[in-house]
């Protein structure tokens, strides 16, 4: 089998990035009609068995190249991974809004609608929790850079392990993510280890293997075991490692081309697919003589991954290119000659900004009266 290493990138990286933001989409997708409908689908069954592994991957994702970045100086540091996910918070926060806000002011008024959309900068808000926490996790790893780095791991692992539910999102995603986000960041030595003994070996092995990782997981999340404290994350370190595993076997076939050009786009996906998904599912639930709920989620998913891809291409070096590339007004760097900062930085194919987005996501947090709920993982 091929190196895990293509075209100078890292293929399986890329291909589970996609893998994940399908996974997402594909979660957002499945629920947004069950709730429409009142029922579930077939693929409900799907969803909860990619759980364990769905927003753990993501992060511990996010968190691989980051070796190479933490000892950058400050200024920098914040520009790359704080100040650019908070333009692109903001801005689709922003976009969000103003697409609901017509309900939001009919239902609960003006200030009410104006506040909620203030809370969303302290308090993450609807599908962009992700870029949110990313942020947050890049300046804890950061500030604890000469900490041991055992004494970081086994301190997030407690965190994990005691699922704190204070009804602060931020706090409670923290405990429950950031072990992944850390875990990317100091085994990172030993996960791309990994892929390359994965890369050496026969294909029906490691077929096999995931095989039974599979049925597996699929068990004991039928009987709610891979959701116990103190199994809970160890069955997602072996979801994570299914994923890398499958990854590293897609990468040099044409299922895993697709899947690592999704991968290299995946924070444009995560930004944009709401967009896309909602209209979609109405329209397919309206066909319901000929579509079945679980092709209106299929048809919700197809939607807003290539409805987000094709705005990204359309508006790129348009005026609204801005969607998905950030300003050199948002950026902390200095201005002059070769600085990054005369022209915009663009999100895709050839910027890897801190790992992966939405998302890459992979969560959604739902309002009522503007009260912010838990992301569904």
């Amino acid at each position: 089998m091929p190196s895990p290493i293509v075209d100078n990138r890292v293929a399986f990286v890329d291909v589970a990035k996609g893998l994940c933001i399908l996974l997402v989409v594909m979660m957002h997708a499945t629920l947004g009609v069950e709730k429409a409908t009142g029922e579930t689908t077939i693929l409900s069954g799907f969803i909860e068995w990619a759980k364990p592994f769905r927003m753990p991957d993501f992060f511990l994702i996010s968190g691989l190249f980051l070796a190479s970045r933490i000892n950058r100086p400050w200024q920098s540091y914040l520009d790359s991974k704080v100040v650019y996910f908070a333009y692109f918070y903001v801005l689709w926060l922003t976009i969000q809004f103003a697409l609901k806000a017509p309900g939001m002011i009919a239902g609960h008024g003006l200030e009410a609608t104006a506040w909620a959309w203030v809370s969303g900068l302290v308090q993450p808000w609807g599908t962009l929790w992700f870029i949110y926490m990313l942020a947050l996790f890049f300046v804890v790893a950061k500030l604890l850079e000469a900490a041991p780095k055992a004494l970081v791991w086994v301190a997030a692992a407690a965190l994990y392990t005691a699922q704190p539910h204070t009804g602060s999102l931020i706090i409670d995603e923290f405990a429950a993510r950031f072990v992944f986000f850390y875990t990317g960041y100091w085994a990172a030595p030993f996960i791309f280890q990994f892929a390359s003994r994965v890369a050496q070996s026969p294909v029906a092995v490691v077929a096999g293997a995931l095989a039974a990782w599979a049925a597996i997981n699929w068990l004991l999340v039928a009987e709610g075991l891979a959701f116990m404290a103190g199994l809970s994350l160890w069955i997602s370190y072996a979801g994570v490692a299914a994923v890398i595993a499958l990854s590293v076997l897609l990468a040099p076939t044409s299922p895993g081309g697709a899947l690592a050009y999704l991968g290299r786009n995946s924070i444009k996906v995560y930004l944009a697919f709401p967009l896309f998904m909602g209209p979609a599912r109405v329209v397919a639930l309206k066909l319901e003589a000929f579509i079945p709920d679980w092709g209106a989620a299929l048809i919700s998913t197809a939607a807003g991954v290539a409805g987000a891809l094709v705005l990204a291409h359309v508006v790129q070096g348009t005026r609204f290119g801005f969607l998905f590339a950030r300003p050199s007004s948002w950026k902390l760097m200095a201005t002059g000659p070769g600085s990054t900062r005369a022209r915009p930085q663009v999100v895709g194919p050839d910027r890897h900004p801190g790992g992966v987005a939405a998302g890459a996501a992979g969560g959604a947090a739902s309002t009522t009266r503007f009260k912010l709920a838990r992301p569904v993982s």
